[in-house]
């Protein structure tokens, strides 16, 4: 039948099972949220303070559903405003769906009003980008759109339409096909060969191999990276260390891959990993990377990562094997396949004289009784006070550091974190994805006060739309993990890094109608918690923190793997 394109894109949204849209309105866009009015019914759209807050907001809620994010934005400044975002979630491996539209064919070039090449921009950072000229191919580039952002190592797609196209006299023929069953339509088929969209299966022969190498093995290592994570292959994962009885160091996108408390757990590896996880690196004589593309923040110096150890790397891009750190032997396929074949064939294994070795290294949890407030402290009081099942999501810097080492994260989704693009202002809109997407969860926001004034305008959007996300401010009036690096590395010469300026975040809070607290000892930290918990509103907690505090350990980049500059 004969439909209006923007009912066709609105029905298409349906077929991918989408329910939620996060954006922000401008003219070249207006027809589609025209229609989108028409929809409201069955499809939420979550209005955001700023394009970029949608962008973080639509990868929250993949990251913590497993679903495909869905994120609007209008022409110009609107679609260069997605942007980090974009990249943000392209780094992480997040899939996401970004939206935009352009100014009209007859305008295209001519350097109109709000005109940019959005798709040009974002090809670099996205899995692909489709500039829609003719009406007649929305269904095939919408489904093809979710299929490349869904499939394989899944990531971000952009579609850029033009306005004439999404003009309410433009109607164009359409059936509606379930995503389940449109998966299998010939414009999808034709993409294999470029975007790999069927899962590669993997080599029994590899799989062989490595069960080969295990049996050799005296001192294996496991690594849990961001692969366990985005392929829910989190149980397999388990089963599979649990089988080898070997330690299991993670990495930061690796958090929720495998129980942050599991007596097997090691720790964060890498330039601020545990010196259980770091020991165990260069001591280990068999390394089984899961997920893990070995970055520089895992890999500081590729030439002696684990150079004692046979290094097996278990990924379903190709294209990441040795790319950072060339390996003895890999095996191309989703973890969560690989391990089931790998398992299936796994005897028990007893590794006990070297996780006697390895396990004893790990730093005590238990912070220390001071009456200054210390990280520590605030994030025992969150792990012990919070639901165990809370979602988390940080910014970056020491704050992100010392939540992934003193939070345990037990399932996919639970940890929603910038690895890779390093997004400071990253938080509060993942914070809001993911409280959209598990309403019956709670969800903790820990920034430090840099990140913190980058994207606190979203403080809105929690309030507007009554969700009791909590913020915690660790605010030390610096940036505080550049300050570390100014500490140790560049003379004590503190160069654009203090913060002495506002806003206060308890007046900010309550000027956007939420609850704000300010806490400078433990104490202080468990009644303002208590309370934001029992409420129903969102809260700010500020939370005082000396200036100097670090993030312990510390390995400089570019170093071996145990050249602590600060233990």
């Amino acid at each position: 039948m004969k439909i209006p394109a923007t009912q066709a894109i609105m029905e298409c949204l349906l077929e991918q099972d989408v329910d939620t849209v996060f954006g922000y309105p401008g003219g070249t866009i207006l027809n589609l949220y025209d229609e989108l009015y028409r929809y409201q019914d069955r499809i939420h759209h979550v209005l955001t303070a700023h394009e970029q807050g949608a962008a973080h907001a639509a990868d929250g809620y993949a990251r913590s559903t497993g679903k495909v994010g869905v994120c609007f934005a209008t022409s110009g400044p609107g679609a260069t405003n997605l942007t980090t975002g974009i990249a943000t979630a392209y780094l992480d491996s997040s899939p996401v769906v970004f939206i935009t539209c352009n100014v009209g064919e007859n305008l295209l070039g001519k350097d109109a009003f709000q005109e940019v090449d959005i798709t040009g921009i974002a090809m670099p950072i996205t899995k692909a980008t489709f500039l829609v000229r003719d009406a007649q191919t929305i269904p095939d580039v919408m489904r093809q759109a979710f299929a490349v952002a869904a499939s394989g190592r899944p990531g971000p797609v952009l579609i850029d339409f033009l306005k004439n196209v999404t003009a309410p006299s433009i109607e164009i023929e359409y059936e509606f096909i379930p995503w389940q069953q449109n998966r299998t339509c010939a414009s999808i088929q034709d993409l294999n060969r470029s975007h790999q969209l069927k899962n590669p299966e993997p080599d029994r022969q590899d799989v062989e191999t490595l069960l080969e190498m295990i049996a050799q093995a005296e001192r294996p290592l496991l690594l849990c990276g961001g692969g366990v994570v985005r392929g829910r292959a989190n149980r397999q994962f388990r089963e599979f260390a649990e089988k080898l009885d070997a330690p299991v160091a993670i990495t930061v996108m690796g958090g929720g891959g495998f129980p942050g408390g599991h007596p097997l757990t090691t720790g964060m590896i890498g330039m601020h990993g545990s010196r259980a996880s770091n020991q165990a690196c260069a001591e280990c004589d068999l390394l089984i990377a899961v997920g893990c593309r070995f970055s520089d923040r895992v890999a500081l110096d590729p030439a002696t990562f684990a150079k004692q150890a046979k290094i097996v790397q278990i990924d379903i891009d190709r294209a990441e094997i040795d790319k950072n750190v060339l390996t003895d032997h890999h095996i191309i396929g989703s973890a969560r396949r690989v391990l089931e074949m790998l398992n299936a064939n796994l005897p028990q294994y007893d590794h006990t004289a070297w996780k006697e070795h390895i396990l004893p290294l790990r730093a005590p949890s238990v912070a220390e009784d001071t009456p200054v407030l210390t990280p520590q402290q605030v994030l025992e009081v969150l792990r012990t006070q919070a639901p165990e099942d809370a979602i988390v999501a940080t910014d970056v810097g020491q704050h992100q550091m010392w939540a992934i080492k003193y939070l345990h994260f037990n399932y996919p989704g639970q940890l929603l974190t910038s690895g890779g693009f390093g997004t400071m202002g990253f938080g509060l809109g993942a914070a809001i994805g993911a409280q959209i997407g598990n309403p019956d969860k709670r969800v903790l926001h820990i920034t430090g006060d840099g990140c913190f004034r980058m994207n606190c305008h979203e403080l809105s959007t929690v309030e507007h739309y009554g969700l009791p996300i909590i913020t915690v401010v660790f605010n030390n009036g610096t940036l505080g993990m550049v300050r570390q690096w100014q500490s140790l590395i560049y003379g004590k010469r503190y160069s654009a890094t203090t913060l002495d300026r506002g806003p206060d975040f308890v007046k900010l809070a309550e000027a956007y109608g939420l609850r704000g607290f300010r806490v400078t000892c433990r104490a202080e930290m468990e009644e303002a918690l208590a309370q934001a918990l029992s409420c129903a509103t969102g809260a700010v907690i500020d939370c005082m923190l000396d200036m100097d505090e670090m993030v312990r350990p510390m390995v400089a980049a570019g170093s071996p793997i145990t050249d602590f500059l600060l233990d």
